[in-house]
C-alpha cells in the first residue's frame, strides 16, 4: 500500500440496513452492517420505521467502521453516500450524516448511485478476478432489475430493465403466498434444491427488448395456488419444494433467456452480477453452467458484496475520488435516480 493511501468513510442507508465502511485504496479495512429486524413482523420494509431506525444505528455503526479499520476520524481523505435510488426517509438519514462529518472535518463528500455501487462491487480488491470493460452487469435485487453494457468506472448504458416488480420483489411475494415470513426469497431458494423444477411449469412473460417484467409471474402462481389448495387444503405444505423450484427454475430461464440477448446484441460475452439476489444459489448455477457451455466469462461476487453493503459504496466513492468528482452540500437524495 501507498505511503499516503486515500481513506474513503462510506455510507449506506438506501433501505433497511445501516452500512458503514472504511477503505484504503480500494482495500477494505472494515465493513459494518446494522440490520433491522423489526420489518419481519409486517412482511416488508416499513419506511418510516427504516429512517427511525438509521437514526438510531448510524453513530455506533460509523464509530465501529472507524474502529474495526484503526483509523482516526482526522485521517479521513473524503466521505462517501448513498445519493439513491432508494426510501427517501432512509436516504437523507445517510446524506445528511455524511454532509455533516464531511463539512466538520473539512474534507470532500461524494455521492454515489446505489446500483452502480452493486456492479462496480467486483472492483474491490480482494483477490478475486476482475472483469474488463467493456462487460455485461446485471443488477437484480429486491428493488431493481437491469442489464447494462458497462463500458467504464462511469460509463454504464441501461440495455433493458423491469417494467413492474423487481426480481427480489417477485420472490418474496411469492414467498408470502406460500405462507414464508419476510424476507422469503432465500427461504424459496433453500427448498428449490430439494424439489422438482419440473413438476409445475408456469408460463413466462413475453417481454419486448431485454426488459423484464415479473407481475404476470406472480399473479399466476397466485391463481395456481389458489386452485390447487381449493381442491387439496394442504397442497402448499405436500409440495413445497416441487413448488419452489418450479418457480425458481422459471425466473432463473427469464433472466437467463435475457441475458442470453444482451450477449447475442453486443458480442460481449463477460457477464458480472451484482445485488442482493446474486447470491440466490440458482441462478449462481445457471451463470456457472452456461459460462462452460457458452463459452461465457462469469463474474459472481463474493457473498458479502451482495446485498447491501458500504464496501461497495466506498469502491465507487475511491473512483470518483480519483477523478476529483466531488458533490457539495446542496446535493439531494433522490429515490429513483438514472444509472
Amino acid at each position: 500500500m501507498p505511503d499516503n493511501p486515500i481513506y474513503i468513510l462510506a455510507i449506506e442507508s438506501s433501505c433497511d440496513d445501516t452500512g458503514a465502511s472504511v477503505l484504503a485504496n480500494d482495500k477494505i479495512l472494515s465493513n459494518v452492517v446494522a440490520k433491522q429486524e423489526i420489518h419481519e413482523e409486517y412482511g416488508g420494509v416499513i419506511p418510516e420505521l427504516a429512517s427511525r431506525a438509521h437514526q438510531v444505528n448510524i453513530v455506533p455503526t460509523v464509530d465501529i467502521a472507524l474502529k474495526k479499520a484503526g483509523i482516526n476520524k482526522s485521517q479521513l481523505s473524503a466521505i462517501a453516500f448513498t445519493q439513491g435510488p432508494g426510501l427517501m426517509g432512509s436516504l437523507l438519514v445517510g446524506s445528511s450524516f455524511a454532509k455533516s462529518m464531511a463539512l466538520g472535518l473539512n474534507i470532500p463528500l461524494i455521492s454515489v448511485h446505489h446500483m452502480h455501487a452493486h456492479i462496480l462491487a467486483h472492483f474491490i480488491d480482494k483477490g478475486q478476478e476482475k472483469p474488463t470493460f467493456p462487460f455485461i452487469g446485471v443488477t437484480i435485487s429486491g428493488g431493481h432489475t437491469q442489464i447494462l453494457q458497462v463500458n467504464s468506472f462511469f460509463d454504464m448504458e441501461v440495455l433493458g430493465e423491469t417494467t413492474d416488480d423487481a426480481v427480489g420483489e417477485a420472490y418474496d411475494k411469492t414467498a408470502k403466498l406460500l405462507g414464508f415470513p419476510y424476507p422469503g426469497g432465500p427461504l424459496i431458494d433453500k427448498y428449490a434444491q430439494q424439489g422438482n423444477p419440473k413438476a409445475f411449469p408456469f408460463t413466462k412473460p413475453k417481454v419486448e427488448g431485454l426488459n423484464f417484467s415479473f407481475s404476470g409471474l406472480k399473479t399466476q402462481i397466485m391463481y395456481f395456488l389458489q386452485k390447487e389448495s381449493k381442491s387439496n387444503p394442504a397442497f402448499i405444505k405436500d409440495n413445497i419444494a416441487d413448488i419452489c423450484a418450479s418457480i425458481q427454475h422459471t425466473i432463473v430461464e427469464i433472466l437467463m433467456d435475457k441475458i442470453g440477448k444482451a450477449v447475442n446484441q453486443t458480442g460481449i460475452k463477460q457477464i458480472a452480477i451484482g445485488g442482493g439476489v446474486s447470491a440466490n444459489s440458482g441462478i449462481r448455477k445457471a451463470l456457472k453452467d452456461t459460462e462452460i457451455i457458452k463459452k461465457w466469462k462469469v463474474y459472481i461476487p463474493k457473498f458479502e458484496y451482495t446485498t447491501d453493503n458500504a464496501a461497495m459504496i466506498g469502491i465507487v466513492g475511491y473512483y470518483k475520488f480519483l477523478e476529483g468528482n466531488f458533490a457539495d452540500t446542496t446535493v439531494v437524495s433522490k429515490p429513483r435516480i438514472e444509472i
